[in-house]
């Protein structure tokens, strides 16, 4: 195993990403990334060097990371073996499995690869499907020249919108994902239509493998044109800057695919795969002694491991490091904190 520090070598990998599309849009996003600033501070992952036959693009390892923060704890993967991406991902280097964390890519593999480490690794995978598409040539986009009333305008996203964003987008609606989102806003490409008081009515956004994500337009203001209009801008202001304009949706969402198919969207063969890899919690049982009306300890018992917590929802002498424990950890004391409103949890 290999990290790729060298930027030249970096720039090799870009090219010869090339190569292997559709299949590598993924990965090639990320690379392309990372030797244009590397905003999202992604590093690449690769079994053998110059003659690779897999590569992963992963978090910074020397960045502080939150463990259950699925969003950012984010892999591409891109294989020419598929032996050799399993021997990459069953490396403990390459794959942090004591988070939570999601693999995306466009091979079959990468579910295959993932249902059979499951077990062995001790995480649950769940598994989503997309039709991906390209815009791989901008003279094809179609020209919008839409007659806008002028009090809107279009614009790029503000770090202010990310709330709006988290609670429209169907895998939001919590803290770590407005946090995410405001981090694309910061790093990368996106395009709105704000209304006079700057309140984003239309938008979409791009992700950290050069992705266009999160396409939406407030439920009053459809069949408007907006959502067209952001989708065409953002794609041609992704071409501009040399990425190649991708996106995903689902089977189910025809008037997305009907929009897609009036801006000349390729409709690739191979699908995209997002694959979210959660560490199992294992079965804790809890029990509490009340010494007096001022304090009292929680006790709670994993196997032979039992931690205690002070009145303050605090672990006292003892440092839990396993992920699935802290899961259960955390369910269990928010439970309690419902019950008993003095409890507070602290992340140790």
């Amino acid at each position: 195993m290999l990290v790729l520090n060298c930027s030249t070598k970096l720039q090799m990998l870009e090219k010869m990403l090339r190569w292997s599309f559709p299949e590598s849009l993924k990965v090639y996003g990320a690379v392309m990334n990372i030797n244009r600033g590397n905003p999202f501070r992604k590093e690449v992952v690769v079994d053998s060097w110059p003659d690779f036959k897999a590569v992963i693009t992963r978090p910074q390892r020397e960045n502080e990371m939150d463990d259950l923060d699925h969003y950012t704890n984010a892999y591409a993967v891109f294989y020419k073996e598929l032996q050799a991406y399993q021997e990459l991902l069953e490396n403990p280097n390459a794959v942090n499995w004591g988070q939570i964390f999601q693999i995306q890519g466009l091979q079959d593999g990468i579910c295959e690869i993932s249902k059979t480490m499951a077990l062995s690794k001790q995480v649950d995978v769940k598994i989503s499907s997309f039709q991906m598409v390209i815009h791989s040539d901008p003279d094809t986009l179609p020209d919008v020249r839409l007659q806008m009333d002028p009090n809107l305008t279009l614009a790029c996203l503000d770090i202010s919108h990310a709330s709006l964003l988290s609670k429209t987008w169907s895998r939001g609606d919590n803290p770590r994902c407005q946090k995410y989102l405001a981090n694309l806003i910061c790093c990368f490409p996106s395009v709105c239509v704000l209304d006079d008081n700057g309140y984003p009515l239309s938008w979409s956004l791009t992700d950290q493998f050069a992705t266009m994500i999160h396409g939406y337009t407030l439920p009053e203001h459809r069949r408007k044109g907006y959502s067209r209009l952001v989708a065409t801008t953002l794609a041609k202001k992704l071409h501009s800057c040399g990425f190649p304009a991708q996106g995903n949706v689902l089977e189910t969402n025809i008037p997305s695919i009907t929009l897609l198919k009036s801006m000349n969207a390729q409709f690739l063969p191979c699908p995209f795969f997002r694959v979210i890899h959660t560490p199992f919690q294992p079965n804790l049982t809890y029990s509490q002694t009340s010494q007096s009306s001022t304090f009292r300890s929680t006790f709670v018992h994993c196997g032979s491991t039992s931690v205690e917590f002070n009145h303050l929802g605090e672990i006292r002498n003892h440092r839990v490091s396993c992920i699935s424990l802290k899961l259960k950890l955390l369910t269990l004391m928010t439970s309690l904190l419902r019950q008993n409103g003095s409890w507070q949890i602290q992340k140790t």
